[in-house]
């Protein structure tokens, strides 16, 4: 028997793929839906997210999809959606070959010509923070006004307190990157061509009530586990009301959640979850008609604006007046203490501010994501008991791409084919 603790989307594809192998499992989750942090609905009429704003056309988020029966439900974004940055008063386009970036704005001649001398610098320093490796590589311009914001965004980080051992080192290794990152990309033609960004005609919410629905029979909701323990074949997984018996057990929650479920059978493990940081993060929707098209903003380093950056949902998937703003985040972590009102206000003035256009908050939400900083550095060197097994954003690649790759392969290295 493996049982999964956490209905998460790490969670739910674990459970299909083990489903797939004809693998005994049982997932437990805490709440009464699925999903995690993936989250959609609608206030006063308008499709909102409140987790992530939109996938990529992944080959394995394709399969998945078709798996589901899903295929007539997906939306992509149309093609060629340019994205900006917000720099010293005005939206500026991120480029996305080597020509448009030697006619962009986003930069001025000195940065571009700083960035001629990425080749010949050294290699990545795992010891070394993201911010000074972007810097030294590319230049102090084109770190807080292209790199940084955009780089950073994906965690609501401060590149200046993540490490390149512990949170890029990966990603580094996924795409080749060894000493320069110029080199290869003007070898691929100078373009970067991420897949087609997507959702679902009733929100990203889709993805996970599908897998719940298929896999119905093996997942209890609203059962929160309460203690994990050896038992005598292998671990018993507690929910209070019900005892399972486990060979595996796989902990797919947020780290202070898996640390508490931890904490009598493995005090140290749980000691270094609960030293993981994460960061706050304030979740805006505003309503504004605008004639803005794109894929949205994020906001130069060089700023002292609190938003972080902003999803234009409009244009992406047609939700009209529909706009996600997030606030907060490493470099202002206040928000937590803040308002609805006041961040709802903040939220107005600021996008006032970069799109020159007016608008009004329809919901505010506070929400919380894996920094992945230098606190992540209390799982080095970190050995797991015979038997569990951690499938989650805080412990490898976040982002849904990597949850179902890292699902997949878990599900074949706990239920091998024969």
């Amino acid at each position: 028997m493996i049982v999964i603790i956490g209905g998460g989307i790490s969670g739910l594809a674990l459970a299909h793929h083990l489903a797939a192998r004809g693998a005994e499992h049982i997932l437990l989750e805490a709440s009464a839906r699925p999903g995690g942090v993936i989250r959609s609905g609608r206030v006063e009429g308008h499709l909102l997210e409140w987790g992530p704003q939109r996938a990529r056309v992944t080959e394995g988020f394709r399969e998945l999809v078709g798996e589901l029966g899903l295929t007539d439900q997906l939306i992509t974004a149309p093609s060629g959606l340019p994205l900006y940055v917000y720099r010293n008063g005005r939206l500026r386009k991120v480029p996305f070959s080597a020509a448009a970036f030697l006619r962009s704005d986003i930069i001025g001649w000195p940065g571009k010509l700083r960035l001629a001398l990425e080749p010949f610098t050294s290699a990545p320093r795992d010891e070394e923070s993201v911010a000074a490796l972007f810097t030294r590589k590319i230049g102090r311009e084109a770190y807080e006004n292209l790199v940084g914001p955009l780089y950073g965004g994906l965690y609501a980080s401060d590149p200046e307190d993540m490490v390149v051992g512990l949170s890029l080192r990966h990603v580094l290794r996924e795409f080749g990157l060894r000493r320069s990152f110029l080199l290869p990309l003007l070898r691929r033609g100078g373009k970067i061509a991420p897949p087609d960004a997507c959702s679902f005609r009733e929100g990203m919410q889709t993805l996970p009530d599908a897998l719940a629905r298929r896999h119905h029979e093996r997942i209890r909701f609203s059962a929160p586990v309460r203690e994990v323990r050896p038992g005598a074949r292998g671990y018993v997984v507690s929910t209070g009301s019900e005892e399972f018996t486990a060979e595996h057990v796989v902990l797919t929650a947020p780290a202070a959640e898996t640390a508490e479920q931890l904490t009598g059978m493995a005090p140290e493990l749980a000691e270094r979850l609960r030293r993981l940081r994460y960061n706050p993060l304030a979740v805006v929707h505003l309503h504004a008609q605008t004639g803005l098209r794109g894929l949205g903003y994020q906001v130069s380093f060089a700023e002292s604006l609190v938003t972080r950056g902003v999803t234009w949902n409009d244009s992406l998937f047609g939700r009209t007046g529909v706009y996600t703003a997030y606030l907060g985040g490493a470099r202002h972590p206040e928000v937590m203490a803040r308002s609805e009102s006041e961040l709802g206000e903040v939220a107005v003035a600021e996008f006032r501010l970069a799109t020159g256009c007016d608008a009004r908050p329809i919901s505010v939400a506070h929400e919380r994501m894996p920094a992945w900083d230098h606190t992540w550095g209390a799982l080095a060197g970190l050995t797991l008991p015979a038997g569990l097994h951690i499938c989650t954003n805080w412990e490898s690649r976040p982002g849904l791409p990597g949850r179902l790759l890292q699902a997949k392969r878990l599900a074949a290295q706990l239920a091998p084919r024969s």
